[in-house]
């Protein structure tokens, strides 16, 4: 049996999708951990202070706090936060909304799963509150990551207690559309549907480090944080801040 669909005007990640992409999505973030505790081994021999933007349901956070560094996790959808609280106990799990809520100052700022996509604007404030002699390490889609999946058939994954399918589609060469839908498996074998809407802005990335110059940050553009392959068109951009 199928329960309603939810219509509310809620977050992304809402309570199923959350669920479902920490349960089966956790092979990026346990791909990208390796290339990002060798970038931030000086932050951890100084006793640094990391802060992870769009921590999730802490996938990424586990791997930071489990090789003992000092970990501020944020995130604005408060069903992943949920999920942190209780994967990543060790850091300091905080709801922050960008552009709007301030940044702490931090030795290091991370990020996986293409969160600025969502952010674009938001770059610079994340330079900004990097300190001198620390470094950001985040990943984004590029432009190209829109061109290599223009027609691509919709994709799905599926456990015993949830479903998930997406299709995507580019409305424009900077706009990434996701339509999701989420079956969960309810009490009593009643499957329940949400629907989410992910829209993306894709980025010429070779503009970002002249535009990051001005913040006081150099900005390398790479294909990856170490010897992990991430996907066409999801680029990883690595910044530091002279001491």
């Amino acid at each position: 049996m199928l329960a309603a669909m939810a219509t509310q005007d809620d977050p992304y990640y809402r309570p199923d999708l959350a669920r479902a992409h920490h349960l089966g999505y956790g092979f990026h973030a346990d791909n990208c951990a390796p290339g990002i505790l060798s970038l931030l081994a000086p932050v951890q021999a100084r006793g640094g202070l990391v802060l992870e933007l769009g921590c999730g349901s802490g996938l990424l956070t586990r791997h930071l706090t489990d090789a003992g560094h000092r970990v501020i996790a944020t995130d604005a959808s408060p069903a992943m936060l949920d999920l942190a609280r209780g994967y990543a106990p060790a850091a300091d799990i905080r709801p922050l909304t960008l552009p709007g809520d301030p940044l702490p100052a931090a030795d290091a700022v991370v990020s996986v799963g293409h969160v600025l996509s969502y952010l674009p604007d938001a770059g610079a404030a994340i330079a900004r509150a990097v300190r001198p002699g620390g470094l950001f390490a985040i990943d984004l889609c590029d432009l190209a990551y829109g061109e290599q999946r223009r027609g691509e058939p919709p994709l799905g994954r599926v456990s015993d207690s949830w479903a998930v399918l997406a299709a995507t589609s580019l409305p424009a060469p900077d706009r990434f559309v996701r339509d999701i839908t989420i079956f969960t498996l309810g009490d009593g074998g009643c499957w329940r549907r949400d629907d989410e809407r992910h829209e993306n802005t894709l980025i010429n990335t070779t503009q970002v480090p002249g535009l990051l110059a001005a913040e006081g940050v150099d900005v390398s553009v790479g294909t990856a944080f170490g010897e992990e392959r991430q996907p066409p068109g999801l680029v990883v951009l690595i910044g530091r801040r002279a001491a």
